[in-house]
């Protein structure tokens, strides 16, 4: 966000942002605190409505009739005062020129919209002609309606946001302890070399949970501005590392290519992704997210792990040493019973990093069996 807090807009649909993507960046223009939102806010007071694009091309040119050409410095007061005409307004891309106003937006009347107010009517068709965002602000009904690709985002106050995505927080806290307690069993599980697939599921269940909550509150971050930096302080501290953790869970338990099936660690997670609510809270589905059958028999089966997620915890140990002990020694429990010398064996582990590995890995099988019995 620039120094006097606008926010750009990106291009176009196409342009390798996304739907979602100009979306965010769209809610994060006119969030609180941002010199736009306070130009709208200023609409709603005077008790006036108000038609913004936020963006021109030659598309947008050739649907604007009437009004003044200006191109000024955008304000959220000239923003105030332009409103009080009757036509639409015009801003660059970046919200930093006000390029025309008073404009009549004649968008191709056949584009569908279930729109009924002629202004936003109006502005649904132009964001589906243009692909630039649309703000309508309506006098009667008094709301800011932001529109984007056919999408329709009513703009609320920052109190009813914030509500929400309190409680949002208050729900990751508790998802995010039992997934605590399940990667420690896990960990646990690993050193005595009794995982199964059920116990691998239940961790990947709740790493996806975690991971689909934070994201619904990293949404309303965006649209709360500068009202939830506290909000993302805290968001911050407790999903920091989920994202790796949920890879490495991955890369440690994907099954081994068959003839039969074949799942890699970037189609699991997809597949992981791609999960409805509901299937996630069925661990046979979960399980053939990962590459398992799901059968209640495979649930209960064994399996070990590669070593990615306990070497990860080992500090100071490069990602590329990581893949090269675990392709040297095929597993966890091989790289627990190696020694000093057995370690110094691959490439780019001397006599120092493979003590420090020995002893990393030692301090850790001790500190999750403590954790598992005492």
């Amino acid at each position: 966000m620039a120094a006097n807090d606008r926010a750009a807009v990106p291009g176009k649909p196409g342009t390798g942002s996304g739907a979602d993507g100009l979306m965010r960046a769209s809610l994060s223009a006119v969030a609180p605190g941002t010199a736009l939102r306070d130009g709208l806010e200023r609409i709603l007071r005077g008790n006036t409505g108000g038609l913004i694009v936020l963006g021109s091309d030659k598309t947008v040119e050739s649907m604007c009739t009437g009004g003044f050409v200006l191109d000024v410095e955008f304000t959220a007061t000239r923003l105030r005062e332009l409103c009080k005409l009757d036509g639409g307004i015009v801003l660059d891309k970046d919200i930093t020129k006000i390029l025309r106003a008073g404009v009549q937006l004649v968008p191709d009347p056949t584009i569908p919209t279930e729109e009924t107010g002629t202004r936003h009517r109006t502005a649904d068709r132009v964001s589906k002609q243009v692909g630039f965002p649309v703000v309508s602000v309506s006098q009667s009904m008094r709301l800011i309606a932001l529109y984007v690709d056919g999408q329709r985002r009513v703009l609320e106050d920052s109190a009813a946001i914030l509500s929400r995505a309190n409680q949002a927080l208050a729900t990751l806290e508790r998802y995010k302890l039992r997934l605590d307690e399940v990667a420690g069993t896990l960990s646990a599980l690993e050193i005595e070399d009794l995982v199964t697939v059920r116990d691998v599921t239940a961790v990947a269940q709740r790493l996806e949970m975690v991971r689909r909550i934070a994201t619904e509150i990293a949404e309303y971050v965006v649209e709360l501005g500068t009202d939830g930096r506290l909000l993302t302080l805290q968001l911050d501290e407790l999903i920091a590392g989920v994202e790796p953790e949920r890879e490495l869970v991955v890369r440690d338990y994907v099954p081994e290519p068959t003839a039969k099936r074949s799942r890699t660690v970037d189609e699991a997670l997809v597949e992981l992704n791609d999960l409805t609510h509901a299937e996630l809270l069925e661990l046979p589905t979960v399980a053939r997210a990962l590459g398992y059958t799901g059968s209640p028999e495979t649930l209960d089966s064994a399996v070990s792990p590669r070593g990615f997620r306990l070497l990860a915890k080992v500090p100071r140990l490069p990602g590329a040493i990581i893949d090269r002990l675990v392709e040297h020694f095929g597993g966890l429990q091989k790289l627990l019973a190696a020694s000093v010398d057995d370690l110094q064996t691959v490439d780019g582990v001397g006599e120092a990093r493979a003590r420090s590995v020995r002893e990393g890995l030692s301090r850790l099988a001790e500190s999750s069996i403590l954790e598992r019995y005492v």
